[in-house]
């Protein structure tokens, strides 16, 4: 018999939603909104996968300076830091300061306390407004992990992630060659063009071989 789930944290956002930490069994956690899932501790490949892409190349950079946009179980945190010298400065956004909290505690063990690596700062803050005002060429990566990804019903011109405004305003936040990685439900052709039009090279990834296999965008800026 499955073991049931017990709710460890909650919050009420200011959307009115209830996000909540749960937990099964020692290692088994979920985080919820609403009544949707957010992220399942036991399935972290396309996670991994955003983060591991999205800092290729970053190895020997003499201080690589990557912002990842959205915490969560900080899953992609850890393989961004796997990927990453001790010289380089990680800034995380992120929305809702209980994530970070929960972290630095229950979730610790699943990431070797990424959060707590001395590469690492969390700015409680929305990842569009931190992009908008960053000078430019300030990353080498940028990683946006964000539990809504583009998707044919984006605004092609006004969504202040995906849409190609906000495009252009990431690539000007980006040193030349740099990597924009982002998670997504699925493929979407509409955003692949917008990317390329701002000045990306552009390939999508399905991580894994089998089940529900999420879209890894990575677009590299050219020079």
């Amino acid at each position: 018999m499955a073991l049931p789930w017990k709710t460890l944290d909650h919050v009420l956002t200011e959307s009115g939603e209830t996000l909540e930490l749960r937990q099964r069994g020692t290692g088994d956690f979920l985080i919820t909104i609403g009544n949707q899932i957010l992220m399942n501790s036991k399935a972290q490949r396309s996670e991994i996968a955003l983060g591991t892409l999205g800092c290729q190349g970053l190895q020997q950079h003499p201080a690589p300076k990557v912002l990842v946009g959205g915490l969560g179980m900080a899953i992609t945190l850890r393989a961004v830091l796997d990927q990453l010298p001790a010289t380089a400065q990680v800034i995380v956004a992120e929305l809702n300061p209980i994530v970070h909290t929960w972290c630095l505690g229950p979730l610790a063990e699943l990431t070797a306390a990424a959060t707590a690596d001395p590469r690492v700062e969390v700015v409680i803050t929305d990842v569009a407004e931190l992009i908008r005002r960053s000078p430019a060429t300030t990353f080498d990566a940028v990683i946006l992990d964000l539990y809504r990804g583009p998707h044919p019903r984006t605004d092609p011109r006004n969504d202040p992630l995906y849409g190609s405004d906000a495009i252009g305003r990431t690539r000007n936040a980006m040193t030349s060659g740099g990597i924009l990685a982002v998670w997504g439900e699925n493929p979407d052709t509409a955003f692949e063009h917008r990317l390329a039009a701002a000045g990306f090279s552009v390939r999508v990834e399905r991580p894994g071989k089998g089940g529900y296999r999420h879209a890894v965008w990575v677009a590299r800026k050219k020079g």
